[in-house]
């Protein structure tokens, strides 16, 4: 039995470390915040608010970039840039309705 609990123990360590960032659901808006981390090949996107908290975004066939008012690729998102975006809740996903670059 106590090597069923140190097993399930050290499985649960592991898919908590393995899950990395700790996210936030927030009600549908918009939101301006700071890049925290790209995920290029994901198209996802992690966001603190002013209030710390962490939103994770993927990005849809829908999500309109900008900056300037002008569209952009993905690939021009970097960590620490400033952001608008606005997002839709849909049970606890976000679904970013678009993203607009501020710097």
């Amino acid at each position: 039995m106590k090597r069923l609990s140190f097993l399930f123990l050290t499985i649960s360590v592991l898919m908590v470390a393995a899950c990395g960032e700790s996210t936030d659901v927030v009600e549908s808006g918009t939101y301006q915040g700071t890049i925290k981390e790209v995920e290029l090949e994901k198209t996802e996107i992690y966001v603190t608010i002013s209030d710390n908290r962490t939103l994770e975004l993927y990005f849809t066939e829908t999500t309109e970039l900008t900056r300037n008012g002008q569209p952009v690729d993905f690939s021009e998102l970097m960590e620490d840039q400033k952001v608008e975006v606005t997002v839709e809740r849909n049970g606890k996903r976000l679904d970013p309705i678009s993203v607009n670059i501020m710097e």
